[in-house]
């Protein structure tokens, strides 16, 4: 897979672990631009610049989509964001080959999107967290276990920050 270089997927995926659910557009923008990048690696191996074009592409008409078309976007969002963490989490527990990939793409795909809408602040809690915990593990050389407990251990720890804040901006104000 094509990646972003260490230092922005640090940034952004801390941005998405901590603000996703506030920053909704960067994370739709983000997952666009992920999905497009991983699309572009798999049809064009060996044009890395395609790769990136297509990322930019997609994560920009993502970022525009959820700022004017946001119900569009929740879909959009939970569908690519599920579908990608499903075939990834698929593919490093080695229960798929990546030719089947797009089946898992699809099934999460659904699941997200159907997530997005039933339950969206704390779907868009959980989908981010996963994401931004992901975009800061992934560029780390690290074994599979240490890299599986740091992802768990991130995103849970994302979830629990943006669900505090949620929770805190629900409660009426006391003087």
């Amino acid at each position: 897979m094509a990646s972003l270089p260490p230092v922005a997927a640090l940034g952004v995926g801390l941005v998405l672990l901590f603000f996703g659910r506030k920053l909704f557009w960067l994370f739709v923008g983000a997952v666009g631009f992920v999905v497009g990048l991983e699309a572009a690696t798999v049809l064009f191996p060996h044009q890395p610049d395609w790769a990136l074009i297509a990322g930019l592409i997609l994560g920009l008409i993502g970022a525009i989509i959820a700022i004017f078309v946001q119900k569009m976007a929740i879909g959009i969002a939970g569908f690519l964001s599920g579908g990608y963490f499903l075939m990834t989490a698929l593919r490093s527990w080695e229960l798929q080959s990546p030719e089947s990939s797009w089946v898992s793409f699809l099934i999460g795909g659904v699941i997200g999107a159907l997530l997005m809408y039933v339950v969206f602040n704390w779907a868009l809690i959980i989908l981010s967290s996963i994401s931004g915990a992901h975009l800061i593990i992934h560029p780390f050389a690290l074994s599979h276990q240490v890299a599986s407990v740091a992802f768990l251990a991130l995103a849970l720890f994302g979830i629990l920050v943006q669900g505090k804040v949620l929770e805190s901006s629900r409660r009426p104000e006391t003087d």
